[in-house]
């Protein structure tokens, strides 16, 4: 597949990307299911965009291209069209086909994507090849260990995905089908755990600044064993717990790799602020998912009203949503646009309506307070809608220009 092919389905995954963030914070300013909320945020905003960049970047990392042009065309059709059954089924009560319908079409698009990858880094998959450039020799070591955890992060989604079908249809689940353990495997196990494993080799050469060797070895091993302990476990007893502490270690580790890039850097990029910021709200969502964990063993609450809904706000919109928007912003950067809006003073007011947005949902939750709940969603809604509007007018623009 060309470099051109490869940038232009990953431009459209994130576009659209995009779109389904505005459509989360819209939908939670005027109050839609929570159920939809998640769909919205995790398969629509969250998905889209990690798939888009995966595309991009997993095969360059392990120093192949992406073997076939035709599978993101058609996992992009099965993905948003899964996303829309999905959270239209919760949002308008539709029949349960509806919902059995974007399962499947969830699944053939998760197929397609891992086959496309595997098959392109099929050959190099298990030996020492990074696509690190001979000038850039200080970040081989890390390069090599986060490129062993992107098999993990593809095999959570694998389970993640059947979990996901087995739950509306006759295929034997591994668990018992409750919606927030499949939603941690997905989340959880694919995500973060690419996050991490596409994060540390980003960050140093978005800053100049290699990353620390012992503690990202840290961040991903902790990131690959937390997820599966936390969704089996869910619910209570020790492998929860476990699963708990695992993640903690992972979330802190990787804030404080990234503050230590961070702070040795001497120029910091636009975005750069908002990935440690959203590397905060991950401490503070996962050290709230801790203190519920210990508190199952004991049958006690260690958290005020709102915790759950906290939990995943900060998870989800706090650190996927700013980390995401973070590196988004620096591999394609606003200010190389040639329209109203394309500068480095935008983009940072778009990032700080999402990060305070993000701060005053978070206390208005803490203190059951759903007024300032809805002054919160209403500056993430801004933030999203500047965010869409800056990177959407930019890709597009891009792809104009690579087509002329």
């Amino acid at each position: 597949m060309t470099g051109a092919g490869r940038s232009r389905w990953s431009r459209r995954f994130i576009v659209l990307s995009a779109a389904f963030l505005v459509a989360w914070r819209l939908g939670a300013v005027v109050g839609i299911p929570r159920r939809a909320e998640v769909t919205l945020a995790l398969f629509g905003f969250v998905f889209h965009v990690v798939f888009g960049m995966a595309y991009l970047l997993v095969p360059s990392y392990f120093g192949t291209v992406l073997a076939t042009d035709r599978v993101p065309a058609v996992h992009l059709a099965f993905s948003f069209g899964g996303t829309v059954l999905l959270a239209g089924r919760t949002l308008f009560d539709l029949p349960r086909f509806v919902g059995v319908a974007g399962a499947v079409f969830w699944v053939a698009g998760v197929v397609a994507f891992l086959a496309a990858l595997l098959w392109s880094i099929r050959e190099p998959l298990f030996g020492d090849e990074t696509g690190t450039s001979s000038h850039r020799k200080t970040h081989k070591w890390v390069d090599r260990r986060a490129n062993r955890f992107i098999p993990i992060s593809f095999a959570y989604l694998a389970v993640g995905s059947y979990e996901l079908l087995a739950r509306v249809s006759a295929l034997p689940g591994l668990t018992d089908g409750y919606l927030p353990r499949i939603t941690h495997l997905l989340a959880a196990g694919f995500v973060v755990l690419l996050v991490f494993s596409l994060g540390v080799r980003l960050a140093p050469r978005f800053l100049g600044v290699p990353a620390p060797r012992v503690p990202t070895v840290v961040v991903l091993v902790a990131g690959a064993v937390g997820p599966g302990l936390v969704a089996f476990g869910l619910g209570g007893g020790p492998a929860f717990v476990a699963g708990a502490v695992a993640e903690s270690v992972a979330f802190v580790g990787f804030a404080a790799v990234y503050l230590s890039i961070y702070l040795r850097a001497d120029k910091r990029r636009v975005g750069s602020e908002a990935i440690l910021v959203g590397s905060m709200c991950g401490v503070a969502g996962v050290t709230i998912g801790l203190t519920m964990a210990v508190g199952s063993l004991f049958d006690v609450a260690l958290f005020p009203l709102g915790s759950i809904q906290t939990h995943r706000d900060l998870n989800l919109l706090g650190f996927l949503g700013l980390v995401i928007v973070g590196f988004a912003v620096q591999f394609f950067p606003p200010s190389a646009g040639r329209f109203r809006g394309a500068s480095e003073r935008a983009t940072r007011a778009v990032i700080g309506a999402l990060a305070v947005g993000v701060g005053v949902a978070v206390v208005g939750q803490v203190l059951n307070e759903q007024t300032i709940v809805t002054l919160g969603n209403v500056f993430t809604l801004v933030g999203a809608g500047g965010y869409g509007y800056v990177l959407s007018r930019l890709l597009v623009e891009i792809g104009s220009r690579r087509a002329g």
